[in-house]
């Protein structure tokens, strides 16, 4: 694999798909004493799972609403 002149690299798909790098995937690079260590993001999340749960102890539409302006 080779470093192009703008500095990208194309992951192969074998491995995109085995560490689901689909497109959009926000990544990160950690320096190691053996080189650098690319990994997805721990601060993305996936949308939904910024939802999950948001139902919990709501019991009117109100309350719903109350919790989904983050209120």
């Amino acid at each position: 694999m080779r470093v192009s002149e703008r500095g990208q690299v194309t992951i192969p798909k074998t491995l995109r798909d085995k560490f689901g790098m689909n497109h959009n995937v926000e990544v990160e690079f950690e320096p190691t004493e053996h080189g650098l260590l690319l990994k997805k993001s721990a601060a993305v999340s996936h949308p939904l799972e910024r939802v999950f749960g948001i139902f919990e102890g709501i019991d009117s539409t109100d309350e719903f609403i109350e919790a989904i302006r983050g209120r």
